[in-house]
């Protein structure tokens, strides 16, 4: 049987942050329980077609799932084991904002929410912090402030999660080199440490508050500049080394044994299978986003994935894979775009493996693009 991964998503949300581009928006507690019904009807449509795979890992993204209620999240999971086969050490992370977990109310009510989590067969958090600084988080739109964060993060380990990652953000407004060390230190200085920490610097994104306010350079001031931008980059792997995590991925660390295998295997061209709204899938040499028709891969889009997707390891691309999946050298495609990337200190050659340089992974968008075919 082949390996799949399942993508789960949950497009509600308490409020919109200020930066979201993504497909979300606030919903009554009938249009998510209507949602939910749907999906799981997408989900076992799928039972024929699952039948020769096994489920590796689950992600419930969004949105905001964590919104809601246990039992929905049950119903879910219920769906998902009638028509996949779930191996019994899948990787299962679900997506959680504090301001949706303890919602102000009582500890019963959170206890029962990450209850019912567990009980789905739930074993990854993915809580998403972005800043320590309540000031920062108020700029962004959050609906949570540091101290519910940490009440979530420590529910979580009561409850019994231990392997859990905490999103952060750099570059947004008001935030300092020095603000941005304190949220680095404090959130990987956790009692226990987060197994994982993903760390993304802003995009300002069109049709967004964020453009509409900082999209014409005004209120530039509110900003980072470009200058101070560079300099939290370079300190984060600084930082969080320190504390024990290793770099695996452009924007990704994690403590030994703890890298997110969901991701991994997008980064390795895994067969993964998106459901609910606006998910994209890639399965059986075909990729989809929604209800938008499938696309097959050619050839040349494989190799182009492989290279671009596989370079945002730290590890970087295997030439032997490059020529069991595609009966040819990777330097017979690539030859010239990687001796000249070479030549730049882009790019390296580790054994077996070709990965970005610390100089080319500052300029990562540009060494992808590089591996786009014209022919």
């Amino acid at each position: 049987m082949k390996e799949l991964e399942l993508y789960i998503h949950i497009p509600f949300c308490v409020r919109k942050c200020k930066y979201c581009d993504f497909l979300s928006a606030p919903a009554s507690q009938r249009e998510r329980q209507a949602y939910v019904d749907s999906l799981c009807g997408k989900i076992r449509s799928y039972a024929d077609s699952a039948k020769a795979y096994h489920v590796v890992s689950i992600f419930l993204g969004g949105g905001t799932p964590s919104i809601l209620e246990g039992e929905q999240i049950l119903q879910i999971f219920a769906a998902i084991r009638e028509a996949f086969l779930v191996d019994e050490d899948a990787e299962i992370t679900l997506e959680a904002n504090p301001g949706t977990v303890t919602g102000g109310g009582p500890a019963s009510v959170t206890k029962e929410k990450l209850a019912a989590w567990r009980q789905a067969g739930i074993n990854r958090l993915s809580i998403g912090l972005q800043s320590a600084e309540d000031r920062e988080l108020k700029a962004l739109g959050r609906i949570h402030t540091f101290a519910e964060f940490k009440e979530t993060y420590q529910a979580a380990v009561a409850a019994g999660f231990s392997n859990m990652n905490v999103d952060l953000m750099s570059a947004i407004p008001f935030q300092t080199e020095e603000s941005w060390e304190r949220t680095l230190r404090t959130v990987a200085g956790l009692t226990p440490p987060p197994a994982h920490i993903s760390a993304y610097s802003l995009i300002i994104e069109e049709g967004t508050p964020f453009y509409e306010r900082y999209g014409s350079g005004e209120h530039a001031e509110e900003l980072p500049d470009e200058d101070t931008e560079r300099r939290m980059y370079e300190r984060t792997e600084e930082i969080l080394s320190e504390y024990g995590y290793h770099r695996y991925e452009i924007s990704n660390y994690a403590l030994p044994g703890y890298e997110c295998r969901h991701n991994l295997g997008y980064w390795d061209r895994r067969e993964y299978l998106g459901i609910g709204d606006g998910a994209a899938s890639f399965f059986e040499g075909k990729r989809w986003s929604g209800e938008e028709e499938p696309v097959t891969l050619t050839r040349k889009d494989a190799m182009e994935e492989f290279m671009f997707l596989g370079l945002r390891k730290m590890e970087g691309v295997s030439r032997r894979r490059f020529r069991e999946e595609f009966q040819t050298e990777m330097e017979e495609i690539y030859g010239t775009v990687i001796e000249e990337l070479c030549r730049q200190g882009l790019l390296e050659t580790a054994g077996d493996r070709l990965r970005l340089t610390r100089k080319g992974i500052d300029v990562s968008n540009y060494v992808m693009s590089e591996f786009l075919l014209d022919v």
